[in-house]
């Protein structure tokens, strides 16, 4: 029973957000490696959370990251980032404004910055990696709309976690998006990506008054139908939208979460070198909703 008394320091961080209950929630646990897999499992559960991170020490790297949903670990996921960074920074654990978290991505470089009274966290995502296309009709039935809603042709884009991303005409249409979870594990089961999310859909109109882009996430294998904000996604959307020149500004506000009643919003910036896509910086505020320990 000596097991149960492990204590473990916490942060519930809304992301994305510089108010509560708004943005994307995740859970920082500072366990230190310690925590099996199964355990971080049963804390993503315990939260009804769609992620948490775990954070230890790393030798190539100021921490090493780890990112779990409620049924398996992934490489890398946007809104848990910031909301990591957010934490080690409010707990005094990291002095000055950069920092790089060892992933299973890879290394993610972060910043932190201040406008007036808010903290600004930017995090670098990875060079984009572009998959396969997909035929229009797949994500029709996916989706459950029209074909002809779809304005470009699909595709798989990754920078740190894959997600086909598709882009429809109207607000109209992507409140509609229902989705196939039958047709899509069909689709996924004949595609490479080992780690490939939910589609991300997508529309280049927003809800409020600003921003160039409204997201929708529905979700599979978590605790949650839909995710609130979705920061990796953000970042393969972007890549997306500028390669099949849906977009001529490298620089946008990305708004996800208003359906859901937790409004999100990032800033997000293309970084371009020789004409081609060398990464994607998405920033956002985040707000520590709780701190405590955890008894495990």
């Amino acid at each position: 029973m000596g097991s149960l008394n492990r204590q473990f320091d916490f942060d519930w961080v809304d992301a994305f957000s510089q108010e509560p209950f708004c943005g994307n929630g995740c859970a920082v646990v500072y366990d230190d490696g310690i925590l099996s897999d199964q355990s971080c499992l049963n804390i993503v559960k315990e939260t009804s959370l769609v992620e948490c991170t775990f954070i230890s020490s790393s030798h190539i790297a100021d921490f090493r990251v780890r990112y779990f949903l409620s049924d398996r670990e992934i490489p890398f996921a946007g809104h848990p980032t910031i909301a990591t960074a957010m934490s080690l920074i409010s707990r005094g654990k990291h002095d000055t404004n950069k920092l790089v978290f060892e992933t299973l991505a890879g290394l993610i470089h972060v910043e932190v910055g201040q406008l007036g009274d808010q903290v600004k966290i930017s995090m670098t995502q990875p060079k984009p990696k572009f998959g396969l296309t997909i035929d229009k009709k797949v994500l029709s039935k996916i989706g459950g709309i029209p074909e002809n809603s779809i304005l470009s042709k699909p595709q798989i884009v990754s920078t740190g976690l894959p997600f086909p991303i598709v882009v429809v005409d109207t607000l109209d249409t992507l409140q509609k998006v229902k989705i196939d979870y039958h047709a899509f594990d069909k689709f996924r089961a004949t595609v490479p990506e080992k780690d490939l999310m939910e589609p991300f859909w997508v529309c280049l109109n927003s809800p409020r008054r600003t921003g160039l882009t409204f997201s929708r996430l529905l979700l599979q294998s978590s605790g949650r139908n839909e995710d609130p904000f979705t920061g990796s996604a953000t970042g393969a959307m972007a890549a997306f939208l500028w390669a099949s020149g849906l977009i001529r500004n490298t620089k946008f506000t990305a708004h996800q979460g208003d359906y859901l009643g937790r409004p999100g919003e990032a800033e997000v910036e293309i970084i371009c070198a020789h004409g081609s896509i060398s990464g994607i910086k998405v920033t956002g505020s985040a707000y520590i909703l709780m701190t405590g320990k955890l008894k495990i």
